[in-house]
């Protein structure tokens, strides 16, 4: 059965933007014939496949063919529903040649010339190469089960439905030209930044959005890239070298063992980077996985509003308020009574089972809606092949006021040393509205 929850999801991108090409890649017109695509390529392309993701947006479900389409994806302007993408030759890319595959993944126009809607990162995907979109083509066709299954039209309201419009907004926003190696760089940072600025289309959802929701930038050549961003009611964190909200103190070793498991010493995976985890990175080879955290950790610092010092006396106080009681600070006796167990009173948390609180690049986001969407619904850490056994998080949306979950919030974010602004009520109030409330 497709999608039988009936909910939207969010794009990869998270949102619709305006986005056409104008031109298409030098590819032959002539399709690319089975006999010419061998095994290497399509198991290649099975894992650059992987590398990008493709299996969130374009498969509805456990119960659904994959690949097949019919995603309901959010957007600040209504409902996209993801295309077919197997072989099949009248709902899906049967009939696609190789130049019609280049242009639809890299250029956002399909088979009959009409627009695509980025709820496909295009704009990162035009710097795949041509041998990685050669490979995932001949994935596509030989290994993909063709689905007949035609997902449901998309219906926007206007101006939104009028996709030749969407041609000026990619000509200002999008540049199409594959990724190209940076002399002043090695070999495995220029693996990290292609893997990053390509198919693993990171920015897509780290990268804040301006005012046409286009991405503010797409390399580390600008201060916005993966500096971070609220989508779909969660806040895709900080990339950057900073030191609080950022990977500033994280280790290239911290890094990989996110990616494969969901879990590390100083966060575990949440809301959309916890699927990200489970279907994308956990598959990654061990290479691309050090050559991804080698270039984030290039990446200068970009932040600045929350810092994490060790051994200031907010770290005493916040004991003395959770042990001894001898200083009674707001949301206090609420982390000691609902949090604490798992988190432990100096905020350590316990390595695969509670992440810690103190240092947490999460806690210490300059935007806690990751934080209080967490409180209000609870959540659940990754299942991977090399992870820990996953862990739940209760809700506390019934038992918490707004004012509660803004003030234990609020202690959380200034304790052990973390400093970070107040949690407001306002903030909590809106939340939990939008998520009773979905689009």
């Amino acid at each position: 059965m497709i999608n039988p929850d009936n909910k939207p999801k969010t794009a990869i991108n998270g949102f619709i933007v305006f986005c056409v090409p104008f031109f298409c890649l030098a590819f032959s017109n002539n399709a690319l014939s089975a006999q010419s695509m061998d095994r290497t390529d399509s198991n290649r392309g099975a894992y650059l496949a992987r590398a990008g993701d493709c299996v969130a947006c374009h498969t509805a479900g456990p119960q659904a063919p994959p690949f097949a389409g019919g995603v309901a994806l959010n957007s600040p302007f209504g409902i996209i529903y993801s295309a077919n993408i197997t072989p099949d030759p009248v709902n899906g890319i049967g009939r696609y040649t190789l130049s019609d595959f280049s242009r639809a993944v890299r250029n956002g126009i399909d088979k009959e010339g009409d627009r695509l809607y980025p709820a496909m990162p295009y704009p990162s995907f035009a710097k795949i190469t041509d041998e990685d979109i050669r490979a995932l083509y001949a994935y596509f066709m030989t290994e993909v089960k063709p689905s007949a299954y035609k997902p449901p039209e998309t219906q926007l309201p206007f101006p939104f439905n009028i996709r030749w419009s969407l041609i000026f907004w990619d000509a200002v926003f999008v540049t199409h030209e594959p990724y190209k190696p940076r002399d002043d760089r090695d070999a495995q940072w220029n693996r990290g930044a292609y893997l990053v600025q390509s198919l693993g289309h990171c920015g897509a959802c780290h990268t804040p959005r301006g005012l046409a929701f286009q991405e503010k930038a797409y390399t580390e050549a600008s201060s916005s890239y993966l500096t971070g961003n609220v989508l779909d009611n969660w806040f895709a964190s900080n990339l950057t070298g900073d030191s609080a909200s950022g990977l500033g103190r994280w280790s290239e070793a911290d890094i990989v063992a996110f990616l494969a498991t969901g879990h590390g010493d100083r966060t575990a995976a949440s809301g959309s980077m916890r699927d990200v985890v489970e279907n994308s990175t956990q598959y990654l080879h061990r290479d691309d996985l050090n050559a991804i955290a080698h270039y984030l950790k290039s990446l200068p610092a970009y932040g600045g509003k929350t810092s994490y010092k060790a051994h200031l006396p907010s770290v005493k106080m916040a004991l003395s308020a959770l042990v001894t009681g001898e200083i009674e600070r707001p949301g206090a006796g609420l982390y000691h009574s609902f949090c604490a167990k798992c988190h432990k009173e100096t905020g350590e948390g316990e390595l695969a089972k509670s992440p810690k609180l103190a240092a947490s690049s999460t806690v210490l986001a300059e935007n806690p809606t990751s934080m209080i969407r967490l409180l209000l619904e609870g959540g659940k850490t990754a299942q991977t092949k090399e992870g820990p056994k996953p862990q739940e998080m209760p809700a506390f949306a019934e038992k918490f006021s707004d004012a509660q979950i803004a003030e234990v919030l609020s202690f959380i974010r200034n304790s052990w040393g973390n400093s970070a602004p107040p949690v407001t009520v306002r903030e909590v109030s809106l939340l939990r509205q939008a998520l009773q409330n979905p689009p």
